[in-house]
Order: C-alpha cells, then structure tokens, then sequence
C-alpha cells in the first residue's frame, strides 16, 4: 500500500457548494442529479459477490460505504496520535483512488476490475506520479464496473468460420429507447445513507498492483 506526495487540496465533498480546488483539479469535479458536487475517480479492485476487495486483502466494502481509520487511538502511519476521523492528513485512512483511468496499474487484468466512483465527504488530494493526482476520501461511491474482456474460445475451435468484425451475420443492432445505466456523472444519484466501515489499508491498485519497481514513484510513502 502507498500513498501520495504533496498535499495539495483538503475539501469537503457531497454537498450544493461547489468545493474551491485549484484549477487542475477542477476538471475531476461533478454534480449528481441532486446538485450535489462529488470527485469523479478510478480503482482497481476485486468484486466477490456485493463487495470489492482491495488489492491489499480484507473483506472488501461495499458499493456505497463510509469510511472510518481503524488505527483510531494509535499512531497512524505518518505519525498521527489520537483519535481522528478518515481520511487524516497524517494517516493512510479513507478509499483510495486515482484522478485518470489511464495513469500506469489501471487498467483491469488478472480477474481485477477497474471501478469508477464517486467521492464525497472530506477529500485528501495528493500529488501523483505521472501528473495525477491520488485522492483519499471519506465516502466511496462506486457507479461503474469494468471488468476485463473474456477471451473469445469460439474463435480457437478447429474448423469454425472466423466471423470478421464486419461480418453481422444477418442480425441487426437495436437502438436503446433509454441511455445505459451509469452512463455517465449527469445521471449519478447518492444513496440516501451509507454504512461505516474501517478503511485503514485500501488501495488504488497502483501500488500492490505493479511488479515492475521503477513505476514505484520516489515520492510514495510505503505503508
């Protein structure tokens, strides 16, 4: 598990006023179909079942949840004493996730899912690698799943026709009367409330997901 750099924004989310950020960070920002200002953000996890689990184990959360830093009362990873609220400045607390699904760790593979999310509540933003930036946050919301493309056995079975990607084979695509579920932040609505759980060892994916050490960012503080 890592985390970021430099602290570059601390704000609260979920609300109707929109959060003052610096100006490269206001490109992340969106509203739900209630007026409130959310962070839109990507991870990477492992769905079992209703939940998903972080690459750094434990039962998982759930699609909507609150986190709460199970270190409260102890010394927090960067030295933080005392009892304390997720996510803390000087701890490792609260959801992580990432300000672009294409920054390196990402992308699905292995039976891992890339999520999108929406973060609310108080929001930690820090420098990242690359130019992006790793967000903390309070509450997660997860409103999209990715999962990674099946392989195709249909196209390695000795004998069989390979279907060209032109090739409809006389059945025609039909035009939804409705745009997809989460198709988008316009459509996004927040579940009225949303259970607390202890979120002290989340992760983005980057971290534990990469084997290569020289994507490992000088800057990150490993856990």
């Amino acid at each position: 598990m890592c985390s970021g750099g430099r602290l570059v924004a601390d704000f609260v989310a979920g609300t109707g006023a929109r959060p003052g950020l610096p100006g490269e960070l206001e490109e992340h920002l969106t509203t739900t179909v209630d007026g409130l200002w959310v962070v839109w953000a990507y991870k990477v996890a492992r769905q079992a079942g209703d939940r998903f689990v972080p690459l750094t184990g434990g039962s998982g959360y759930p699609a909507d949840a609150r986190a709460e830093c199970r270190l409260r009362g102890a010394r927090g990873a960067r030295g933080a004493r005392g009892a304390h609220s997720a996510p803390d400045p000087g701890c490792t607390c609260g959801f992580h996730a990432l300000s672009s699904r294409r920054l390196p760790g990402l992308p699905g593979r292995g039976g891992l899912s890339t999520l999108t999310v929406a973060l609310s509540g108080r929001v930690l933003a820090f420098e990242w690698a690359g130019g992006g930036v790793l967000w903390r946050a309070e509450r997660q919301t997860v409103v999209r799943i990715e999962r990674p493309a099946r392989f195709d056995r249909m196209e390695e079975v000795p004998g069989r026709r390979r279907r060209r990607p032109d090739d409809p084979e006389g059945r025609l695509a039909g035009l939804p009367a409705a745009a997809p579920r989460d198709s988008g932040p316009v459509r996004l609505n927040l579940p009225v409330s949303s259970p607390v759980l202890p979120v002290c060892h989340d992760d983005a994916g980057w971290c534990v997901g990469s084997n290569m050490p020289e994507h490992s960012p000088a800057s990150l503080v490993l856990a």
